[in-house]
């Protein structure tokens, strides 16, 4: 039956059934179709091989590549050496580097010199209780001001070092004999937190 001229727009048109059944064939399977092996040089892109007839086919399997972690900068990573050995302890009355610190430095040094963005480093000197106030201030920055110049000997950057003196203000151990004085006699390079 042809479209009928007398319906409305809202009613869908009426197709008459096919007259002529339609055959169900049965096609024979497409041929297989082999593999394919993705060889992947380091360098190279990859490129699609083939294989032959009688050639074992080995299927491809996709390589999952480990989640790259961030490295966390030495001056941040709480147990790098960079902060774990962050002192230089000096003898009585001097502010010449003990060679039994010349490392520490060096350390430092070279941290510094490979990461010029690192700014804001404090070089901080201490003394012990013994002496005047005015004293130890002046013999604290005299040590404070050794370490900068070590540093900087290693291509540190002016700008990266910022060095101060609290004299005795700031024992690292209280205590009025060797053992306490021994460790307040100090430089600390200490680094920005962020």
């Amino acid at each position: 039956m042809p479209w009928d001229d007398e319906v409305s727009p809202e009613t869908p048109p009426v197709q008459e059934p096919l007259s002529t059944p339609v055959a169900k064939v049965d096609a024979p399977a497409p041929p297989e179709v082999p593999e394919l092996r993705v060889p992947v040089a380091s360098n190279a892109a990859p490129t699609l091989q083939v294989p032959e007839a009688d050639a074992p086919v080995v299927p491809v399997k996709q390589q999952v590549a480990a989640p790259v972690l961030a490295k966390i900068p030495a001056h941040l990573d709480p147990q790098s050496q960079i902060i774990t050995e962050h002192s230089v302890f000096f003898d009585f009355d001097r502010f010449a580097v003990k060679s039994d610190f010349s490392a520490v430095v060096e350390r430092h040094g070279r941290y510094l010199a490979s990461n010029p963005p690192v700014r804001g480093v404090r070089i901080e000197g201490h003394t012990d209780e013994r002496g005047s106030t005015e004293y130890n201030l002046a013999l604290g920055q005299k040590r404070a001001q050794t370490i900068a110049a070590a540093l900087k000997s290693y291509g540190v950057q002016d700008g990266q070092v910022d060095v101060f003196s609290y004299g005795e203000e700031k024992p690292k151990v209280k205590g009025h004999n060797e053992a306490a004085w021994s460790q307040n006699r100090r430089v600390d390079i200490l680094y920005p937190t962020r």
